[in-house]
């Protein structure tokens, strides 16, 4: 079951302000649908798992358990390699770096 955005501002209430370890960005973003769109970038597989299995998991389970929502599966997880990556928000690459 897609999760929609008042379900995710609920999960999300339950991390706390501490920042998950290894997350560079994190985007959830809504579909036309309703549902959510999430993208994910971790310094490693390692850590993201850890923040899933410390974090996320626990959150989203109980808020889960206390919406009576039951049967709800894994999302699916597609890992991409990056290609590019530009845009006002990425610094310039360091011209001095390959020198």
């Amino acid at each position: 079951m897609p999760i929609n955005a008042d379900i995710y501002q609920k999960i999300i209430q339950r991390f706390g302000d501490e920042p998950l370890k290894g997350l560079i960005v994190h985007m959830a973003a809504t579909q036309p649908d309703g549902t959510l769109r999430h993208i994910d970038v971790w310094e490693s597989e390692e850590l993201c798992a850890k923040a899933f299995d410390e974090r996320i998991h626990p959150a989203v389970h109980a808020t889960f358990a206390e919406l009576g929502l039951t049967g709800v599966s894994e999302p699916t997880v597609n890992r991409l390699h990056l290609v590019d990556l530009r845009g006002t928000a990425v610094p310039a690459p360091d011209a001095d770096a390959d020198a």
